[in-house]
């Protein structure tokens, strides 16, 4: 399975408009190589380079349809149903995709990884999971994964 984007490519900067200091939309991932067997995707977004924090989680989204194309800017919302039916968990305090927005004092680069996995289920979770219990549903039930990572840094 193949994760890109039309915004960057992989280890390129996140454009603006995908940080919390643009529009905070969430970017399309255009995916390839789903594997026939897919019932469901789910999405991890982390920034790995959060120095009191390991794998800071930005975003946890899950029971998105098997697709090729996850619009850009979802909406904000445990559950939500346009443009796309998925569930969105606790990530960054929230349920929403929350983009690339390190303190003013962190000037090093920060590398944001979008994990996508196919599964072979759905998942029954509530809106109030977190990547941890994100994680623990699709062991077992993981048919694909990948990742593309983008890069941000404050000016």
């Amino acid at each position: 399975m193949i994760v890109r984007n039309n915004s960057f490519e992989n280890n390129a900067m996140i454009p603006k408009k995908h940080t919390g200091f643009g529009e905070d939309l969430s970017p399309e991932l255009i995916l390839s190589d789903i594997p026939e067997e897919t019932v469901s995707l789910a999405i991890i977004l982390d920034d790995l380079d959060v120095p009191w924090k390991k794998n800071f989680s930005h975003w946890i989204a899950w029971n998105i349809p098997n697709t090729e194309i996850i619009p850009e800017g979802l909406p904000k919302g445990a559950r939500i149903e346009k443009p796309i039916n998925a569930c969105q968990g606790i990530a960054w305090g929230k349920n929403c995709y929350r983009g690339p927005k390190p303190p003013f004092f962190l000037k090093k680069v920060h590398r944001y990884v979008f994990y996508v996995y196919a599964l072979d289920t759905e998942l029954m979770l509530s809106g109030n999971s977190k990547k941890n219990e994100l994680m623990d549903a699709m062991q077992g039930h993981i048919l694909a994964e990948t990742k593309l990572t983008g890069l941000y840094k404050n000016s």
